[in-house]
């Protein structure tokens, strides 16, 4: 009787003892746990938009076919605004014959200090017109008479065309728009300066 009584009582020890360290068990599972002090690995970087992606072959193309026409138009701009430009007095005349060998024309002018085959544009008022040089001209006592140098001659029909008048002496302004690569019968004298754009 009395070893059945002790062996109730240890099997009622032993099932309080399991279920106290299950209960113990279960709060362990809810209670925070501290921070670990590992250190924790850096993240990897975030790709940038613009090396996540490589270009596509057209748009590189068409990126440096635009930048190329930017380069080309800054150049054409710059080398536009160094040319002489400015206002002269323009006198008229009409050979038969030329220094450059062509015949006399609509479009000839002379000039005494641009090179022969320069292209000009003479403006009068609101008028203008494309002018070649292929003569020289004026004289330099004639390039000095005028208040501002006639470093400028230009055909009777294009005189007249501009201003009326086939004989004339105007003040026009003018604009060299591509140097020719022929003679030049000065490199000196009144006018010279406004005839180069240097001021």
């Amino acid at each position: 009787m009395r070893k059945r009584a002790r062996q109730v009582i240890i099997m009622a020890m032993t099932g309080t003892t399991l279920v106290a360290g299950a209960a113990t068990a279960a709060d362990a599972s809810v209670i925070p746990q501290a921070p670990s002090l590992a250190p924790v690995p850096p993240a990897a970087p975030a790709a940038s938009p613009d090396t996540a992606r490589p270009i596509p072959g057209d748009l590189a193309a068409l990126g440096a076919a635009f930048n190329a026409a930017l380069r080309t138009a800054y150049a054409k701009t710059k080398k536009a605004a160094s040319m002489p430009s400015g206002v002269a007095t323009a006198t008229s005349f009409w050979d038969g014959q030329t220094a450059s060998g062509r015949p006399m024309r609509y479009r000839t002018i002379a000039s005494p200090y641009w090179p022969l085959g320069t292209r000009v544009r003479i403006t009068y008022k609101k008028k203008s017109a494309i002018g070649v040089v292929d003569d020289f001209g004026p004289a330099e006592w004639a390039v000095a008479q005028h208040d501002i140098p006639a470093i400028v001659d230009l055909s009777e029909r294009m005189m007249a065309d501009l201003t009326g008048v086939a004989s004339n002496t105007v003040h026009v302004r003018f604009k060299v728009l591509k140097w020719g690569k022929g003679g030049v019968y000065r490199r000196s004298g009144t006018g010279y300066k406004l005839a180069m754009g240097h001021r």
